[in-house]
């Protein structure tokens, strides 16, 4: 049974720590600032983020399921994403969960530290991603403007 995500203490200070690494342009492979506003009230929140970019393209997946960044991103159905010194804007548009599987596996292949929030290994089935795709949004992501920070 995959572990329930709460976003405890020990998780807070993580993602201060990782949100301090990005702010200062340290290089983390596919891991991006996240930002979106809050669809009540209007705050920019950030969050950092790994995306899956390949030949198929970049997706943005939520490995701990529906939590508020996800909500916040559909609601407004772009992003900002920021990866070095560049905010990039991005609209992002939800994938089915057919669609979802195969992003999935290699999400949980390349990011081994949220395999306990799934209830699948890299060695699953794609119809047991499928399955677990219901919990896991993943959104594909399409690059607007440039903006330097």
């Amino acid at each position: 049974m995959a572990q329930q995500y709460r976003l405890g203490l020990i998780r807070r200070a993580a993602n201060v720590l990782m949100r301090a690494l990005l702010a200062l342009r340290v290089p983390i492979p596919h891991t991006y600032l996240l930002a979106v506003r809050g669809r009540r009230t209007g705050v920019l929140r950030k969050t950092p983020v790994s995306l899956v970019e390949d030949d198929r393209g970049r997706f943005l997946v939520a490995p701990y399921g529906d939590v508020n960044w996800v909500r916040n991103a559909r609601s407004a159905g772009k992003v900002q994403l920021r990866h070095g010194s560049r905010w990039r804007t991005a609209q992002i548009t939800e994938l089915s969960p057919k669609d979802a599987a195969p992003i999935l596996k290699t999400y949980i292949t390349q990011v081994r530290i949220v395999r306990p929030y799934f209830d699948v290994t890299p060695a699953s089935s794609l119809a047991e991603f499928e399955r677990e795709a219901l919990g896991h949004p993943v959104f594909r992501i399409t690059y607007e403007a440039e903006v330097a920070a």
